[in-house]
């Protein structure tokens, strides 16, 4: 990885202890989508790690509702490709699949337009945080249902504690940054 780029993502992600809740230590990553150049420097390594492991065999980048959608397309352009969404329910019209997941009190699901992807094609699943694992291993879920191949679950941020990757199976996983 590009050192002087990955430092410079770094530099824009703060913390904020006890947010939401005391014991959570909140990894916050708007001041990079305020900076132009920390922002443009984590498209362009996520970037540079898709090409450099797929060459030109993915045929889609998948944004997570909500902030994958604020990596996703600018990803997608980056490799020029398209995006498609994964939403939470109830906000897609036309015909949808769902996959639901479990919350810390409860539970939630998301949806794909059924007419998102066509079977055998392939998908990168990104997102800004990988935490527990349950969004991202939903989104595979979803796009399982479609017949599409998952080639990998990428985020700017994991919580290396929460094992969510774990949660992914044979799925690889990359992310730009670790944290307990």
């Amino acid at each position: 990885m590009a050192e002087p780029e990955l430092q410079l993502v770094a530099r824009r992600i703060r913390s904020f202890p006890d947010f939401p809740i005391p014991g959570v230590l909140f990894r916050d990553i708007s001041p990079l989508l305020k900076d132009p150049d920390s922002f443009r420097a984590s498209i362009h390594l996520l970037a540079s790690h898709l090409k450099t492991k797929h060459g030109g065999k993915i045929d889609y980048i998948a944004g997570l509702d909500s902030r994958g959608f604020l990596f996703g397309p600018s990803l997608a352009q980056e490799l020029g490709l398209g995006c498609v969404l994964i939403r939470k329910r109830g906000k897609l019209p036309g015909p949808t699949v769902s996959a639901s997941y479990a919350l810390e009190y409860g539970k939630a699901e998301l949806e794909i337009q059924k007419d998102a992807l066509e079977p055998g094609q392939k998908v990168v699943v990104v997102d800004d945080l990988l935490a527990t694992g349950g969004t991202m291993r939903a989104a595979c879920e979803l796009l399982g249902q479609l017949h599409a191949e998952v080639v990998e679950c990428v985020s700017l941020v994991e919580l290396t504690s929460l094992k969510g990757r774990e949660k992914l199976g044979p799925v690889p996983v990359f992310s730009l940054l670790q944290y307990e």
